[in-house]
């Protein structure tokens, strides 16, 4: 059955702010991955240094995600959506010293690429408040009833940014180089602080010292370990993506296997989410009614089998069919997965739950990169995928066979 709710949401003025903010951050956010990726690899020429970026952004993006929750859940939400917007302005910024000056201070290879995991380190620490901060507004600026669709709203704007933020940070670096593009990403995220001023203030429930922070913290780990819904959700989530991530390795696979140059590896890069934007677009108007979780099995396995045939493929557009596909199958997971997240979590602690979801999205995106890049280093770079896909096939299996809420599940 069609569905024209999503349409009717976007009549609401503060919703279509956040969401527009965020399309413009997202779309900076994901030119820079594509940038740092590129740069890195073209200074050292090395797969696991691409792996070190992920490594250098999720030790301290965990570290500090639960006492980021507590603090997404006692302080008003808009004035530290808005911090974290400007410090990422000034960390990015810092990357302009070596983009600009290198000639002038005569950084070798080796010292920009540590120089550049040394900034990437700070914005994990910004990014453990800022990732969370958005979802945890949403049910403020929304009717519950609406809160599906709303859902799929923003993760729909969220993979249309990505694949432009992909495919845009390709196109300009082969265009007019890091620097350039380091500009163009500085501007859109500033943009993206003009629609988030628009925003109401989100005050705290709490009040003013009402609960400690270690208690804070614990309550809102406990509370997804007794969910098993969200908790299954997760952990399938995490481990596949930990394994499953081929996308890291896109720069070695553009530049050594399928010899696409840059502009050829913007659109690579860019597969995985355009098949996503795809999916959401479809399931924005063509819901997903039941068997919510036997189909969330479905898609993680599917998803493995996609990185296998990826890793064996020897033919660019094999190659990118593969990443959109995987890129649909993931777009369904993630939809299912916000969805349960936000529909069984109070309003008074959906701060630190989503900062705990947002440990197991960094753990498996960022650690996901550095597992992808020291398993390339040991096995080969085809090797590693092929095996990443079997283990995500693997991982789905097992959660099928052994979680059996997760698979009745449905809402």
């Amino acid at each position: 059955m069609i569905s024209l709710q999503p349409l009717k949401i976007l009549e609401n003025i503060e919703f279509r702010n956040l969401l527009t903010g965020r399309f413009f951050i997202v779309l900076a956010f994901r030119m820079l991955a594509t940038l740092l990726g590129w740069w890195v690899y073209q200074l050292t020429k090395d797969p696991f240094s691409i792996g070190l970026i992920g490594l250098s952004e999720v030790i301290p993006a965990v570290s500090c995600a639960l006492y980021a929750g507590h603090v997404i859940d006692m302080n008003e939400k808009k004035k530290l959506l808005l911090v974290c917007t400007y410090l990422y302005v000034f960390l990015i910024g810092l990357l302009l010293i070596p983009a600009f000056y290198n000639k002038e201070l005569h950084f070798s290879g080796h010292e920009i690429t540590y120089y550049i995991y040394g900034v990437i380190f700070f914005t994990g620490i910004v990014r453990a408040f800022i990732g969370p901060i958005v979802p945890s507004m949403i049910p403020k600026i929304v009717q519950k009833v609406n809160l599906p669709s709303a859902i799929t709203l923003n993760q729909g704007t969220f993979l249309i940014s990505s694949v432009c933020g992909h495919a845009a940070g390709g196109f300009l670096i082969g265009l007019v180089g890091v620097k350039w593009t380091l500009i163009v990403i500085i501007s859109l995220i500033s943009v993206a602080s003009i629609f988030f001023w628009q925003l109401n203030k989100q005050f705290s429930e709490h009040k003013k010292d009402e609960i400690k922070v270690f208690e804070s913290m614990r309550e809102g780990i406990s509370y997804i370990f007794k969910t098993k819904e969200i908790l299954g959700a997760l952990c399938l989530d995490m481990f596949a993506v930990l394994f499953g991530g081929a996308v890291a390795m896109i720069p070695v696979f553009a530049t050594d296997i399928l010899k696409s140059g840059a502009e050829g590896f913007g659109l690579l890069n860019a597969a995985s989410d355009i098949g996503s934007m795809i999916i959401i677009m479809t399931l924005s108007v063509i819901p997903l009614r039941k068997n919510q979780g036997k189909i969330l099995l479905c898609v993680v396995a599917g998803f493995g089998l996609c990185i296998i045939g990826f890793g064996l493929s020897q033919y660019y557009w094999l190659s990118f069919m593969f990443l959109v596909l995987s890129g649909m199958l993931d777009g369904i997971s993630v939809v299912i997965r916000g969805t349960i997240v936000q529909l069984k979590t109070p309003d008074h602690i959906r701060g630190r739950v989503l900062s705990v979801n947002s440990i197991f999205i960094m753990s498996s995106n960022e650690m996901g990169q550095f597992e992808s890049g020291l398993a390339a280093k040991l096995m080969g770079v085809v090797r590693s995928v092929v095996f990443g896909g079997s283990m995500t096939l693997l991982i789905a299996l097992v959660v099928a066979g052994t979680n059996h809420k997760l698979r009745r599940m449905q809402y």
